[in-house]
């Protein structure tokens, strides 16, 4: 049976200043490893940009965790990776270990038991042995081809036994890793938003034209028609949209008309300029995009000028398509419960 959880008397007297300490403690050591670094990070780099199968990641407990997170990022920006579970390694999964990989150990004290009894199998299966560790003088260190030290460090814990700045310094130190791997590599935007296709930031990342309103969907009239002619003849399926696309003889985009539009003749009681050519009250010249732009940017465009719907051309200034606010709804988490645009 378990022991019983400690019981939770009190709060600490200012919590608030215990959090301020242990973020200083660990930004202090990020600052001190930052200074700490030398051409073995080079050296790591160079071997991780030369593996010619994947980065094997491994560590116990805590380390194992940071591994993780390690492995995602590798893998997000164009390095690809595995996490290899230093217990389930040594009962077979060392079978997916290849010849042409790198393995990447990760341990503080440098002298994890379960990490050192992998040594033997990863020298033998793998390509290459990296580490990063504190300790330089540890058997870790002197037992991989190269090796990241970052040094003595004090952990934030209260008692200095709980993995905190330790991690935090991995975490880092791991990011570093990928970010350089992935500007050697040239890794752009494009290749980023290929890996990530799901939820908020893929779709920022994706291109206009994955999601704009086109074909049947769009309402587009002659510049020259009247107003009556334009709502009376333009038909459109599928999502709504308030704008009414206007094209001059050569079916350039001549401006945009919207419901908006409209309702303000009515208001003002323009009754005579539903018969004269919508070219005269429409927006000449409206904000556009190539449907290679990518929805942030369209994001941006739609927030900056506090409008509803945008035009998508051609090179030759051709309609294409449409994007409107609609379609952009929860791509923005921190304007959830913004106002749209009017």
């Amino acid at each position: 049976m378990s022991s019983p959880a400690p019981a939770f008397d009190a709060l600490p007297d200012d919590a608030v200043a215990l959090a301020r300490r242990v973020l200083a403690i660990e930004a202090d050591a990020l600052r001190v490893t930052a200074e700490r670094l030398d051409g073995r990070f080079n050296r790591v780099v160079a071997r991780l940009a030369g593996c010619t199968g994947r980065v094997a990641v491994t560590g116990i407990g805590k380390s194992s965790d940071v591994g993780q997170k390690l492995v995602g990022t590798f893998n997000s920006t164009g390095t690809r990776a595995y996490l290899l579970d230093a217990t389930r390694a040594v009962h077979g999964d060392l079978g997916m270990v290849h010849p042409d990989d790198v393995a990447v150990l990760l341990s503080h004290s440098g002298e994890s038991e379960e990490l050192l009894r992998l040594l033997p199998s990863l020298r033998a299966l793998a390509g290459g042995l990296v580490a990063v560790t504190g300790q330089a003088d540890s058997t870790l260190a002197r037992r991989v081809d190269e090796v990241i030290v970052y040094g003595p460090i004090s952990e934030a814990c209260p008692l200095s036994l709980a993995p905190s700045t330790s991690t935090t310094v991995m975490l880092a130190l791991g990011d570093a890793l990928a970010f350089a791997l992935s500007e050697g590599r040239r890794f752009t935007a494009d290749d980023f938003a290929r890996f990530h296709p799901a939820g908020s930031l893929g779709r920022r990342l994706a291109t206009v034209e994955t999601v704009m309103r086109r074909g049947s969907e769009l309402r587009i009239a002659a510049a020259s028609a009247t107003v009556r002619q334009v709502f009376a003849q333009v038909r459109h399926v599928g999502r709504r949209t308030g704008a009414v696309m206007l094209v001059d003889a050569h079916w350039r985009l001549a401006g945009l008309f919207t419901d908006s539009d409209l309702a303000r003749l009515f208001e003002a009681n323009a009754d005579g300029a539903f018969d004269r050519p919508i070219a005269e009250v429409m927006t000449r010249g409206p904000v556009t995009l190539d449907r290679t732009a990518r929805l942030g940017e369209a994001l941006e465009l739609l927030k900056a000028r506090k409008i509803s719907e945008l035009p998508v051309v051609d090179g030759d200034g051709k309609p294409v398509g449409l994007l409107d606010i609609t379609d952009l709804i929860g791509l923005d988490p921190d304007d959830r419960d913004a106002p749209l645009p009017r």
